[in-house]
């Protein structure tokens, strides 16, 4: 939400378009046209009020920001114009400080600064702005009105919470009821919150021309609430990160200006809730589709009904996260197939209908999906055989649909794939050159193209 570097950005790019077409243009096709009264006026980037009895609050400490962008009949001949801006506290209109922009293209806004050592703080200020064009001015603007304030809220807000006590364990389930207050501050406008320390920067972005965009912050719910009178509390329900632990919600008042105060927490413990995860079978066979139950934690369910739950597959071949929609009851059933070499596992999560996510439940099983390789020749692990002794190699599935066994012998020979019999067995035929220790990997494949997990045969040719 910050956006404090872009205006600086603009102006600074305003500044130079202005620098270039001037060296461009002579001075006395400035005269060519009338000025006309500015339009598009905002002070601190915020939009001019023009009803003295409700100005426009600005943190004025760096100074105050007026623009307007100046006006122009005739624009042909690419004139330079300027912009004059006076402003004076309402209490003493003879006490007026003029700033101006000089040589800036009509249609872009024409920013001055109102420098902090002329506006006190607490006071009501009223500005106006004129173009001038050469030594012809034109009509000011209607009076903008504009209430300094330079000190942010003294006190932190204090925060409190009926259902979720500070510093204890909650079950959770339900949305965190807050209430938040100006702890005496009688010039809190409202409040701005997170669940991260660092909150949001209230800024303003900048549209063509350099025109402010301004957007009342408080139109974000997820950060920001109106306190319900100038000086009053606010209450918010919120549902908590998700997960159990420590949640810490950091808060800090605002006034009018949006000078924010020190920052206020609150933690409280969430325990852990979980639903449960039940596989029709208790070990499902590798790839085959087996159907789960998902059930919610009874008092989750209690509190707020489950509405469905977020399943994420980790090491599977395609692996993904989707949802499951569940019954009146809270259950709900998917059919999976865990097609993972070495096994696998689900991550679920419940959601409630009123956005409670609770921790997740994790369930796994193991695979072995490596062929068995056995030889009468050369036993594994054994010492027999000879060079030019022939030995057959038979290789067996451990899971269902293979088609065939890649294999290779000390790992830097070519691979080589043979097709399965009726069996789903493979028997090849190999004859060492030489004595020596060998290393057979074997791999099987399945129907669908699974490459399943390699499984290493050492024996030794004497």
């Amino acid at each position: 939400m910050s956006f404090g570097a872009r205006p600086r950005a603009v102006l600074a790019s305003l500044a130079t378009l202005g620098l270039a077409l001037a060296a461009a243009t002579s001075p006395a096709s400035a005269a060519d046209g009338a000025p006309t009264t500015p339009t598009q006026l905002f002070n601190g980037h915020r939009h001019c009020s023009t009803d003295a009895n409700r100005p426009s609050y600005q943190g004025t400490g760096g100074g105050l920001v007026v623009e307007g962008i100046p006006g122009i009949t005739d624009t042909t001949d690419n004139p330079r114009v300027g912009v004059r801006y006076q402003a004076w506290p309402v209490t003493d209109p003879t006490r007026i400080t003029t700033v101006t922009r000089d040589r800036v293209p009509p249609g872009f806004e024409a920013p001055a600064t109102l420098p902090a050592s002329a506006l006190a703080d607490g006071q009501t200020y009223a500005w106006q702005a004129q173009t001038v064009v050469g030594d012809a001015v034109s009509d000011w603007s209607a009076p903008c009105y504009v209430t300094t304030d330079k000190t942010r809220p003294a006190n932190a807000p204090t925060i409190t919470s009926p259902n979720y006590p500070p510093d204890e364990w909650n079950k959770g389930g339900e949305p965190v009821e807050f209430t938040l207050s100006a702890d005496g501050v009688d010039d809190v406008e409202g409040f701005e919150f997170s669940w991260q320390q660092n909150l949001p920067v209230i800024g303003t972005s900048m549209g063509d021309h350099g025109i402010p965009q301004p957007v009342d912050p408080y139109s974000d719910t997820k950060y920001f609430k109106h306190a319900d009178a100038l000086g009053g509390s606010a209450t918010l329900s919120l549902v908590p990160p998700a997960g159990s632990g420590p949640k810490t919600l950091w808060v800090r008042s605002l006034d009018r200006a949006y000078n924010g105060s020190a920052i206020a927490s609150y933690t409280f413990g969430v325990s852990s809730a979980t639903p449960t995860v039940t596989p029709a079978v208790p070990k499902p066979e590798f790839g085959e589709p087996t159907e789960f139950t998902f059930r919610p934690d009874p008092e989750l369910q209690a509190k707020s009904p489950i509405v469905s739950y977020s399943v994420r597959t980790n090491g599977l071949q395609n692996d993904r996260t989707f949802e499951v929609a569940a019954g009146a009851d809270g259950t709900a059933t998917v059919d999976l197939a865990l097609d993972g070499i070495y096994g696998g596992n689900l991550q679920v999560h419940s959601k409630s209908a009123n956005g409670w996510v609770s921790d997740a439940t994790w369930w796994s099983i193991s695979y072995d999906t490596t062929p068995t390789v056995a030889s009468d020749a050369y036993p594994e692990n054994g010492s027999v055989g000879g060079a030019g002794v022939p030995g057959t190699f038979r290789f067996t599935p451990k899971v269902k649909d293979v088609v065939s066994y890649t294999y290779t012998f000390n790992n830097g020979d070519p691979e080589v794939t043979v097709p399965v019999d009726a069996h789903h067995a493979a028997s090849i035929d190999w004859t060492p050159a030489s004595d020596g220790s060998y290393d057979l990997t074997v791999y099987a494949t399945t129907r669908s193209g699974i490459q399943l997990a390699p499984y290493d045969y050492f024996f030794t040719v004497k």
